[in-house]
């Protein structure tokens, strides 16, 4: 009677640790309990790499030219220390980021503190209404590393109808114009523009540095303005960039040799 009883809890044991479940890893060790989370793999393809740059803070702007239609008036621009905040007309709380880089910056670093924040002012006399325009170009033009999705700028507006653009080159030589927006409004606002997909970009020849490049940005008069003097001031020209095409292992080294 007593060995079919340690016969019988025997055989119950065994079904117990049989119906237990069993977690292994590879290799025969054991596996991770179940608070033990397996790290997530990583995905696969490439991800997109939209980055901010910045192609002109205006702290160097001396370089810089101006050139009218008219030969009217006086044509010229001046590097000219901020006064006041610079924050969006629309949205107080909207302001470009003061850092060097186009970041928010930091008061208690140096770059921050030492760097003062300067901003380009552009004077210049339309006469024929709907026709003059002022060009103004950097001394030379921006050669952007990637695909460019979109540009922006800080336009201090006067409330005139006026247009403000901008000239781009294709990596064939063909120039494209792009409106930013009228300045008819009062106080600082960021002005944007979105580039088209009929722009042609080509990541295969942006390892020669034959992408697209900023070339100069422009005011058109207004055919319902009256002609005159017209002030208009600019900072924090930027240009949204995807590398996603353009990073991968072996892009460092570039076809221009």
């Amino acid at each position: 009677m007593r060995l079919n009883r340690i016969t019988f809890f025997s055989i119950l044991a065994a079904v117990v640790m049989l119906n237990q479940p069993v977690s292994s890893a590879p290799g025969g060790g054991p596996g991770p309990g179940p608070d033990k989370k397996e790290p997530p793999k990583k995905a696969d393809g490439p991800q997109m790499r939209l980055q901010v740059k910045v192609l002109e803070n205006f702290e160097e702007s001396e370089d810089w030219r101006a050139r009218s239609t008219t030969p009217l008036g006086q044509t010229k621009i001046r590097k000219m220390v901020q006064r006041g905040p610079i924050a969006s007309a629309d949205n107080p709380d909207e302001a470009p980021a003061s850092g060097p880089d186009g970041d928010q910056c930091d008061v208690n670093k140096p770059e921050c503190s030492k760097t003062p924040n300067h901003i380009l002012g552009v004077k210049t006399y339309f006469y024929n209404r709907g026709f003059d325009r002022v060009e103004v170009k950097p001394p030379h033009e921006f050669i952007i590393k990637g695909k460019a999705r979109q540009f922006s700028m800080w336009v201090l507006g006067r409330r005139y109808r006026h247009t403000l653009s901008i000239k781009l080159r294709d990596y064939r030589g063909k120039l494209h114009k792009l409106p930013l927006g009228r300045l008819n409004y009062y106080g600082w606002r960021k002005l944007t523009v979105t580039i088209p997909g009929w722009l042609p970009q080509s990541t295969r020849f942006s390892m020669l540095d034959k992408n697209l490049q900023f070339v100069s940005f422009y005011v058109t008069s207004d055919v319902h303005e009256i002609g005159g003097n017209f002030y208009f001031y600019v900072d924090n020209l930027k240009v949204l960039v995807d590398r996603s095409e353009s990073n991968y292992p072996g892009s460092e080294i570039k076809d221009n040799w």
